[in-house]
């Protein structure tokens, strides 16, 4: 009888061993591949490019000729997906405002220093100044302290000039990127406060 309890503890502690490496060869792999991505510009552009096309309108194209592989979605999500960004990677609270009526606004952004506004496209090109100028618009309109115009693709250089000075933060394809990966490593961080035994 003894033999069979020296067994199964045997069994069992290899069992634990066996979770503990996996655990920690599974942790090394994603620290690698957030190392590598957040020190690759390249990787960065596709992954914003790759988002573009998550979310993007269908037009014309037929959605079947995309692989299976693919993540698609309703280009309505894209606020959903972004405001949730801006959530966890600068903390505070978000709330997408309704598909019409919004006047311009797709999220709010509550934070200690108040009340920010955002704008968000799905865009391929290069954004002109009028999203911006209806973010800062609404901001007199609500005595918002700030705002935020994201797209997936980047800003024309007008574009970038009306916004200077205004407290609207252009976020580009990159740098969505770059705050959804900060979101994604904050959010690791609680859970390693939360549940320090399994780190």
């Amino acid at each position: 009888m003894i033999y069979v309890e020296i067994l199964f503890a045997l069994i069992l502690f290899a069992a634990f061993l066996h979770f503990h490496y996996t655990k920690k060869n599974n942790v090394y792999k994603a620290a690698l591949l957030a190392q590598h991505i957040n020190s690759s510009e390249e990787m960065k552009k596709t992954l914003a490019m790759g988002l573009y096309l998550r979310f993007k309108k269908e037009h014309e194209e037929n959605p079947d000729k995309y692989s299976s592989l693919y993540i698609k979605q309703d280009p309505w999500i894209f606020e959903s997906f972004v405001s949730e960004v801006i959530e966890k990677s600068k903390g505070g609270s978000t709330w997408v405002s309704p598909k019409s009526g919004d006047f311009g606004i797709d999220f709010e952004h509550k934070t200690e220093e108040g009340l920010f506004l955002g704008q968000v496209k799905c865009y391929q090109g290069d954004l002109p100044f009028t999203p911006i100028a209806l973010v800062h618009s609404n901001m007199i309109k609500t005595a918002a302290v700030g705002g935020y115009v994201i797209t997936t693709g980047s800003f024309t250089s007008s574009a970038r000039k009306y916004a200077d000075g205004l407290k609207i933060e252009l976020i580009d394809g990159v740098k969505l990127v770059e705050l959804w990966l900060e979101g994604l490593e904050n959010a690791e961080q609680e859970i390693k406060q939360l549940v320090p035994s399994y780190t």
